[in-house]
């Protein structure tokens, strides 16, 4: 990757999580940028963090990640740069659809993908998305 590294926020109620995905991807030229829960995420983004790439938890107490991501997307909180892919346990298609309807970028399943996975996964969203039809 190149000299400025993406900037990454990860959105997972899991402390467990954060810090093993945060570990992986800094590790990985990755700027990494943790929050435990959607408020803090909100709170991070409204004082100025703009992320590259947000991966968001489904299931978190309080307000649920996609319900996160629909104050974004209403807020105009993050733009169409940004890539945003779902990251959660939580398969069921009517979250698909929800998640969907707010154009995620990516969905990827937690219990099925091994952290070098969603690596490579996020790692192609992200060019994907930086390459052509998110500009």
């Amino acid at each position: 990757m190149d000299a400025n590294p993406p900037k990454i926020l990860f959105v997972d109620d899991d402390k467990f999580l954060l810090d093993m995905y945060a570990l992986k991807f800094s590790k990985n030229n990755f700027e990494v940028n943790t929050a435990q829960g959607t408020e803090e995420a909100l709170k991070i983004i409204r004082d100025g963090f703009y992320p590259d790439i947000m991966l968001i938890d489904v299931v978190m107490p309080g307000m649920d990640g996609i319900d996160f991501l629909t104050v974004l997307r209403n807020e105009n909180l993050i733009g169409k740069k940004t890539a945003v892919i779902m990251l959660t346990n939580q398969g069921l298609s009517g979250d698909i659809v929800r998640a969907k309807k707010l154009n995620v970028d990516g969905y990827i399943i937690k219990a099925t993908t091994i952290p070098s996975d969603v690596l490579a996964e996020v790692t192609k969203i992200y060019a994907n998305k930086k390459g052509g039809n998110g500009q």
